[in-house]
């Protein structure tokens, strides 16, 4: 097909029709929504837990943990409990099992049934990248983006730099539109925080007092966790 990169190793395609439309024909996909999903599972994997993801933000979300013995995550604005925010889950216990509800991220790793999947964000970038080689030259890399208030796709330049910043660590031909995520990753990669804390997402989450989750996302490479989504979760796997 003319919209799938296939001719390129590297790929890059937003949302649910790159997720659907790449993960067949590719070793491996790599979900990338910095503000806040792909964040918050690098940094409760790293610490041990078990994210699950799931769709809905309904009813259907706590039968699901109960499904899976596993708590749910509570709304953002909750004083208690763990979510989507990264700050929440910043002292998770290892072994936790945690349901989290995401439109965005949680969606996209539900769409690409068999193909390996990976989490990734600036903070383990590199790490994701490299763990990712291991599966194969064909990369599908998907910035979730965010939804505007009718659902469609709202590209959110936050993720098209973190998807920048994994592609810019792996070997391979790019398409013109990985490419461009390089290049605007490379525009950034020196003021990343400032840079998260302008864009849309980030002022939204300053607004709602998020400023922290903000900070967290911003952190390039600090982490060599990989998370990698088997038997309906991610877990951590170490890159070597």
């Amino acid at each position: 097909m003319i919209f799938n990169q296939s001719e390129f190793d590297l790929r890059l395609v937003w949302g649910i029709q790159g997720a659907t439309e790449l993960a067949p024909i590719s070793d491996v996909v790599v979900i990338v929504d910095i503000l806040s999903f792909s964040t918050a599972v690098e940094i409760a994997t790293n610490n041990g837990a078990i994210v699950f993801p799931y769709r809905w933000k309904d009813s259907s979300a706590q039968d699901y943990a109960k499904s899976m013995k596993a708590e749910l995550a509570t709304n953002r604005t909750s004083t208690t409990g763990y979510s989507l925010s990264p700050q929440s889950l910043i002292n998770i216990s290892g072994g936790t099992k945690l349901v989290l509800p995401s439109p965005n991220g949680s969606s996209l790793t539900l769409l690409t049934q068999e193909t390996p999947t990976l989490a990734g964000c600036l903070r383990n970038c590199q790490a994701v990248a490299q763990f990712a080689q291991n599966y194969g030259d064909k990369i599908a890399v998907i910035p979730a983006g965010e939804k505007w208030e009718n659902g469609t796709l709202r590209p959110a330049v936050e993720d098209l730099i973190g998807a920048g910043a994994i592609l810019s660590y792996l070997s391979g031909s790019l398409s013109p539109e990985a490419a461009a995520a390089v290049a605007v990753f490379d525009t950034f990669k020196n003021d990343l925080l400032d840079v998260l804390r302008k864009c849309s997402s980030g002022k939204e989450l300053i607004s709602r007092g998020f400023e922290s989750d903000v900070e967290l996302a911003a952190a390039i490479n600090i982490s060599d966790c990989v998370p990698v989504f088997t038997q309906k979760s991610y877990v951590k796997l170490i890159s070597n």
